[in-house]
C-alpha cells in the first residue's frame, strides 16, 4: 500500500512520518471490462465463485448472482459454484482447472482471505498468482476479482484501519496484475466500531434479548459465517457499491500475462489421477453409481480410492517443488506414514476435530522443495489416532463406535507443482 507522507517541523528539525491512508472498500484497478461488456450486450455470462465455506453458504454468492441477474435481465447470467468449506487458495490453485476453468467462467470471484488467515504470505503469493496465471493462460478474456471476507482477529485489524495479513498478501498480487479487490469486511468493522453491529451473537429470542440488541445488526453466530439476512446482506451491499466504481474502468481486451511476481508461483499446479502412482494391492476405486461417498464428491474429485489395511501404500517420484494428495477426511479414517526422499518418516492423521462427517481436504507431502527429483511413499499406519481426544477439541463425541472403528484412507488425486517421473 502506498504511504502518505506527513511532514512536521519539530524543535529539533524536520521529521518525516509515514502514515497509512484510510482503507478503501474497493480498489478498481483495471476493472472487469470483459465481464461488463458481455452483460451489456446481453450475452450468456458465467460467474465463478471460488472460495471456502463463507462462499459455499446460501449467502453472498446467490445474493450477488441474483443482483446481477436483476440488473442485466437481457443477459443469461448463471453461476459456477466452486466453493469448498475449510479450504484455502493453496488447494484452490490445484483444483482451479477442474472446478472453474473447465466450465468457461467470464468472471471469477476469489474468496480465500479467511481460510488463508494463518498461511505464510509467501505461500499465498504462490497460490493466488498461480490462480491468476492459470486463468489467463486458459482464457485471457476471463476477468478476476478478489473479495475479502472477515473473521475473528481480522475484525480488530480492520477497526484500526489496518490490513489483515492475508489481505495484504493478496493485495500484492492484485496490484501486480491490476485485479480489482473488494474488502467486504471493512464496513462490518466500521459498523461494529460505531456500536451499530454485534459481530458475534445468537439471534435474540426473549424480549430482554431483543431489547438489548434493538437497532443493531447481528453479523454472525460464530465470528466466521455470517447470517444470511444480515451479515451476507452487508457483503452484497459492499459488492453493489464496488460495482459502481469498477464498471467504468478499462476496455474489453484480453489480459496480458506479465512477468511473474514470484518465480515459484503455482501456474503449473495440477491434479493427476491417483492411479498414475504405484498403488499397493489393497486399494480399490469406488464407483459413484454404487458408493455414496464417491457419489457425494464426484463433482470435485477425478476419482475416489479407498484403502484401509496397515501397510497399504502409494509410491511415486516427481520433479517439482510441491506435492500433496487430494483426499477425504471422515469418521472411519486413520493415519498415514509419509516418507519424502530420505527424510525421517512422519505420521499424519487423516482425522481431525471436524471428522464427525466426511469432507474434502489434502495431505501435504512437501512444500517449497528444490526443483529436483523426489521420491514419495505413504502407507497406512497400524495405529489409529486418538479420535476421542481429537473430537473433544470441539466438544464432539464418538456417537457410534462402529462409525469410527477403522483405519481407512480415501484419496482422490495427486497434487503436483511439477511432473511425475518414472
Amino acid at each position: 500500500m502506498k504511504l502518505k507522507l506527513i511532514f512536521a517541523w519539530l524543535f529539533t528539525g524536520l521529521s518525516v512520518f509515514a502514515v497509512e491512508p484510510q482503507l478503501t472498500e474497493c480498489i478498481p484497478r483495471g476493472g472487469l471490462p470483459n465481464f461488463f461488456a458481455k452483460l451489456e450486450h446481453g450475452d450468456t455470462v458465467r460467474i465463478c465463485y471460488l472460495g471456502g465455506s463463507i462462499t459455499a453458504q446460501e449467502g453472498w454468492r446467490p445474493k450477488t448472482l441474483g443482483w446481477f441477474q436483476q440488473q442485466y435481465p437481457k443477459a443469461n447470467v448463471s453461476e459456477i459454484n466452486a466453493a469448498i468449506p475449510g479450504t484455502g487458495s493453496d488447494l484452490g490453485a490445484f483444483r482451479l482447472q477442474h472446478d472453474s476453468l473447465d466450465h468457461k467462467p467470464d468472471l471469477i470471484f476469489v474468496e480465500f482471505a479467511v481460510n488463508d488467515g494463518n498461511m505464510p504470505p509467501e505461500r499465498i503469493y504462490r497460490s493466488m498468482e498461480g490462480i491468476v496465471r492459470q486463468a489467463w493462460r486458459d482464457n485471457p478474456s476471463t476477468d478476476i476479482c478478489f473479495v475479502y471476507t472477515i473473521a475473528g482477529v481480522m475484525l480488530d485489524d480492520l477497526k484500526q484501519e489496518k490490513l489483515p495479513r492475508a489481505y495484504a498478501a493478496m493485495e500484492k498480487v492484485a496490484d501486480h496484475y491490476e485485479i480489482p479487490s473488494i474488502k467486504m469486511g471493512l464496513e462490518v468493522a466500521r459498523l461494529e466500531r460505531a456500536g451499530k453491529l454485534v459481530f458475534t451473537a445468537a439471534k435474540p429470542k426473549t424480549d430482554a434479548e431483543k431489547a438489548d440488541l434493538a437497532g443493531k445488526i447481528i453479523f454472525s453466530p460464530d465470528s466466521i459465517h455470517p447470517y444470511t439476512d444480515s451479515g451476507h446482506q452487508l457483503y452484497l451491499d459492499a459488492v453493489e457499491r464496488s460495482v459502481a466504481l469498477i464498471k467504468p474502468i478499462g476496455e474489453a481486451v484480453p489480459h496480458k500475462l506479465l512477468e511473474p511476481l514470484t518465480l515459484d508461483n503455482w501456474e503449473d499446479a495440477k491434479l493427476i489421477p491417483l492411479d498414475s502412482a504405484k498403488l499397493s494391492d489393497g486399494w480399490r476405486k469406488l464407483d459413484p453409481e454404487t458408493n455414496t461417498l464417491a457419489k457425494n464428491f464426484t463433482n470435485r474429485l477425478p476419482g475416489l480410492w479407498e484403502a484401509n489395511h496397515p501397510g497399504d501404500s502409494i509410491e511415486f517420484k516427481f520433479k517439482g517443488t510441491e506435492a500433496d494428495i487430494y483426499d477425504v477426511l471422515g469418521p472411519d479414517c486413520g493415519q498415514v506414514i509419509v516418507t519424502l526422499d530420505n527424510q525421517k518418516p512422519i505420521i499424519r492423521p487423516r482425522f481431525d476435530a471436524y471428522s464427525t462427517y466426511y469432507r474434502l481436504s489434502f495431505l501435504n507431502i512437501g512444500s517449497n522443495l528444490l526443483n529436483t527429483v523426489h521420491s514419495v511413499k505413504i502407507e497406512i499406519d497400524s495405529n489409529q489416532p486418538d479420535k476421542a481426544n481429537i473430537l473433544s477439541q470441539r466438544k464432539e463425541k464418538i456417537d457410534d463406535p462402529k462409525r469410527f472403528d477403522d483405519r481407512a484412507w480415501y484419496a482422490g488425486a495427486l497434487m503436483l507443482v511439477g511432473d511425475l517421473v518414472d
